[in-house]
């Protein structure tokens, strides 16, 4: 009966606070959300958070795997492409000597031989063009390809060199104002030079892989220099833990001993190259083909390869590893416990509880004491 008081009191107390204030009322049956990332009983946050994601450091030997049979900016572009599969993208670095921008592939000789035939046709009037040319500095058109290259280095070519040599001369603020004045006209000037003009060196690789975002490093012309600096840009990378996945693109065996090394220090390792049973396509994590890349297939087959490689830590966390020194001090340990604690039992023995042990134990233990026997020891205390 007493017991259904306090309930009763509740609710007038409720009602009560509902006449005063109606908005109670309404608290008490709707839900408020915030829209804050943390909730103020649950501490996870609602959005989830991003997984981290592996940095990836690329190499390209130039001196033994230049891009012959493709453009160098799309195969730059597909590599990064295939590297980003593995992680975000930091360094990507192309080392060679001065022979392998100066030197020219099959496909592209046999490309310029057929330009160079075209436009003696086209001088000639054997063969006209179903568009006229066009400039993509100024718009004019031209008849001829002959006559648009040679409009192209006499003006814009000209224009291009006063300008570079204007940034040239001066400093500081004024510097900086005319890079700022003349950025978008030299980018246009570029982008129109090379499809115009033809390189005097080579066939612009460099500046190729420098437009597609790689850091080309031209070095002397010694044997294995290139393969020297490579190394020892890997290692370093490595000893400053800049990247947890390489990707190397050569054939040569010569960095078998870095992959040693990657894989030591638990740093993932790719290989790009045309040997398929090459010595560093053993040793690395992954390997893949040009044509793998520029087909997009490794970018697709990295997805499976990075699962393999996660379930592979997993494993290697769980794996028990027997360890002789942590064992032997283990038993170390234990012995030392069981030795104090038989001390300790055998203090307790021989302290006071073993007096009064052998106080108590004065007669059989099948010998009950009688009334008279308790009596007088009462009356002895």
């Amino acid at each position: 009966m007493f017991l259904k008081f306090p309930d009763v009191i509740r609710k007038i107390q409720s009602s009560k606070l509902e006449t005063l204030n109606p908005c109670f009322a309404l608290f008490r049956y709707c839900h408020f959300e915030t829209k804050v990332g943390f909730d103020s009983l649950n501490p996870t946050p609602v959005l989830a958070q991003k997984t981290a994601q592996n940095n990836v450091a690329v190499f390209w030997d130039l001196d033994n795997k230049p891009p012959k049979t493709f453009a160098p900016y799309e195969a730059a572009f597909k590599l990064k492409l295939a590297a980003s599969s593995f992680g975000v993208v930091r360094y990507m670095v192309a080392y060679a000597n001065s022979h392998a921008f100066s030197y020219v592939p099959q496909v592209v000789r046999e490309q310029r031989r057929e330009k160079k035939l075209l436009n003696q046709l086209e001088n000639r009037g054997v063969i006209k063009p179903a568009e006229p040319y066009f400039c993509r500095v100024c718009g004019r058109r031209f008849c001829t390809n002959d006559k648009l290259v040679n409009h192209f280095k006499q003006i814009h070519e000209r224009e291009h060199k006063k300008r570079l040599n204007q940034i040239d001369s001066a400093r500081g603020k004024k510097r900086v104002n005319l890079v700022a004045k003349y950025s978008m006209k030299m980018e246009k000037y570029k982008n129109a030079a090379k499809d115009i003009l033809t390189p005097k060196v080579g066939y612009g690789l460099a500046d190729e892989l420098k437009r597609a975002g790689f850091w080309v490093n031209t070095v002397s012309n010694k044997p294995q220099a290139a393969d020297v600096a490579l190394r020892d840009h890997m290692v370093d990378v490595m000893d400053k833990r800049r990247a947890e996945c390489l990707v190397l693109v050569s054939d040569d065996s010569d960095f078998v001993d870095v992959l040693n090394e990657a894989k030591l220090r638990c740093v993932k390792t790719v290989v790009v190259g045309d040997i398929n049973d090459g010595a560093l396509k053993r040793v690395a994590d992954a390997a893949f083909c040009w044509r793998e890349i520029l087909m997009g297939k490794a970018k697709k087959e990295a997805v499976s390869v990075v699962g393999k490689w996660k379930d592979r830590d997993v494993l290697k966390r769980l794996e028990w590893t027997y360890n002789p020194d942590a064992e032997k001090q283990y038993d170390l340990n234990s012995e030392s416990d069981d030795q104090s604690e038989n001390e300790f039992i055998d203090g307790i023995i021989d302290g006071g509880d073993a007096g009064s042990i052998q106080k108590e134990d004065i007669g059989a233990w099948w010998d009950l004491d009688s009334d008279s026997d308790v009596s007088t020891s009462q009356l002895s205390e």
